[in-house]
């Protein structure tokens, strides 16, 4: 080492046997440098007590060190986003990256440019007027779910699930009860997510030959509007026995809305959810639902825009994330009146 007795990259390099720039690439995991190499790096580094300087690297690379989250509004009071967010956090911090979270209300109309490497868009909905002008200000952005009809944009990945086929494997644990008259309570048409299970609960009532009610509410739903409309689907329709809940968390209201009805789940009507929550195995009977795995997608966003960024992945990547569905006492039986 020099004079200073600081360990520099140079001399990381030397005790590796690699070149400086093969050091660099290794320590910052840019670039096409094998696991062996990676290794060897990252010892000799340790061994000398070398530590990267964020800053020059940040103005050699011309990065800022950090990449943003956009989310829908309702991620205060959602279990799944805050999830969801937590996993992009955790990713970035393990590869020395901040997270900014940027509001959707006002990323549409800033007056300054997002001092971001990248952007990673939750859920990207339709008519949402921040999106044009985030794909136009040319910051490379990974979507999770597909963009709307609508946007025009071109992200640099997409990590996506298929939600049509997990609506159609929910039906094979509604099978279960018996249930002859769905109704799906859903924001249709305002993301790629809703437009697929709309898709999947179409074709899984057609190859049953039921009727496919359709409960709409908007994407943010609070718990009020999802009350409110589970009271008029019932008083309109009150022959429904199945009610497949859309929104995250809207189960729970549902729930609770059936039991001041006077409804029994088991009995004459079951309850399952499309975005599995914390408290729905705790719920009587617990509920069955689709495990969105929330944390390990955002996992997945902040690993493919990491990799897009730093050279490992191509832009235009789509990453299918796989979603699994949780099987609970909702469906575990026939309905009673079934059995009667």
């Amino acid at each position: 080492m020099h004079g200073s007795g600081r360990a520099r990259l140079i001399d990381v390099a030397r005790r590796a046997g690699v070149a400086k720039t093969t050091a660099s690439d290794a320590l910052s995991g840019s670039g096409r440098v094998s696991p062996a190499t990676r290794e060897a790096v990252l010892a000799a580094a340790a061994e000398l007590g070398y530590t990267v300087n964020a800053a020059a690297r940040h103005l050699r690379t011309g990065s800022v060190g950090t990449i943003g989250i956009v989310l829908p509004e309702v991620v205060s009071r959602s279990s799944y986003y805050m999830a969801f967010t937590f996993g992009i956090v955790t990713h970035a911090a393990a590869h020395d990256v901040d997270v900014t979270i940027v509001s959707p209300s006002v990323s549409s109309g800033r007056s300054r440019p997002l001092r971001a490497d990248g952007l990673v868009i939750g859920d990207p909905l339709a008519g949402d007027p921040a999106l044009p002008a985030l794909f136009a200000s040319g910051i490379p952005i990974v979507t999770q779910e597909h963009l709307p009809s609508d946007v025009d944009g071109e992200p640099v990945g997409v990590v996506w699930s298929s939600h049509e086929s997990g609506m159609l494997r929910l039906f094979d644990e509604i099978d279960r009860t018996g249930a002859r008259h769905p109704a799906l309570i859903v924001a249709p048409d305002s993301s790629d997510w809703g437009r697929q299970l709309v898709s999947g609960y179409r074709r899984a009532c057609h190859d049953r030959g039921l009727d496919p009610v359709i409960a709409p509410v908007t994407f943010e739903a609070p718990w009020v509007e999802v009350r409110n409309r589970t009271e008029q689907l019932l008083a309109e329709r009150p022959e429904t026995d199945v009610i497949v809940c859309g929104p995250d968390s809207s189960a729970i209201e549902v729930t609770a809305t059936l039991e001041r009805l006077g409804r029994v789940i088991g009995d004459d009507i079951t309850v399952v959810s499309c975005v599995d929550h914390p408290s729905l195995p705790y719920l009587r009977p617990s509920i069955t639902s689709i495990d969105l795995r929330a944390r390990e997608s955002g996992v997945a966003c902040a690993t493919l825009l990491l990799d897009v960024l730093e050279g490992r992945s191509p832009r235009g990547t789509d990453v299918e994330f796989p979603i699994a569905v949780v099987a609970r006492d909702s469906t575990a039986h026939a309905l009673e009146r079934m059995r009667a």
